[in-house]
């Protein structure tokens, strides 16, 4: 009976081991993978696959946005708020980018660990997360600012990290 144990506990450390990364990655972002009930928000929501697109994505951040208290986020200019795009980009934003600061340090931690390349739709998440970081230390004050400010460097250490990997370079410290 004891060999029968060991030889199982030696397929599962195989299987372990064999298991492709593509599959922990799904948990950078793992809102976008179980969407809310009351959203229309599609199954792992991208919202760039196109120039157009990417451009599009500046004009929401560049447009002024607002954040109720109960940190929804929309777009105020009501000519790019109707686009079909800016919905996508509300569910993205309202949805799957991590809000709090114990989530955004869980997320910043993960892509500390994250041994290759991001995906399109997690560069894009977190890119969105680090703009999100970025208005919040904005708008904070003391203690408060400290805590966002350190968000917002781990998260861009963690995307000039990717940038760089996604070049060739070789990262530095």
């Amino acid at each position: 009976m004891c060999w029968r144990t060991l030889l199982l506990l030696l397929l599962c450390y195989d299987a372990q081991a064999t298991v492709s990364h593509r599959w922990s990655r799904a948990v950078l972002f793992p809102a976008a993978h179980r969407p809310k009930r009351s959203s229309s928000m599609p199954l792992n929501p991208v919202l760039q696959s196109s120039l157009e697109e990417v451009e599009l994505l500046y004009e929401f951040l560049l447009a002024e946005l607002e954040i109720s208290p109960d940190l929804q986020i929309s777009i105020k200019d009501e000519e790019l708020a109707s686009l079909r795009k800016a919905s996508a980009f509300r569910a993205v934003c309202n949805d799957v980018i991590p809000k709090r600061i114990p989530d955004i340090r869980r997320l910043s931690a993960s892509l500390a660990g994250l041994p290759g390349l991001l995906k399109k739709e997690d560069f894009e998440r977190t890119a969105l997360t680090l703009a999100y970081a970025a208005y919040r230390t904005a708008l904070s004050r003391g203690h408060q600012k400290d805590v966002w400010a350190q968000s917002l460097l781990s998260l861009f250490q963690a995307l000039r990290q990717d940038l760089l990997r996604s070049s060739g370079s070789r990262v530095s410290a």
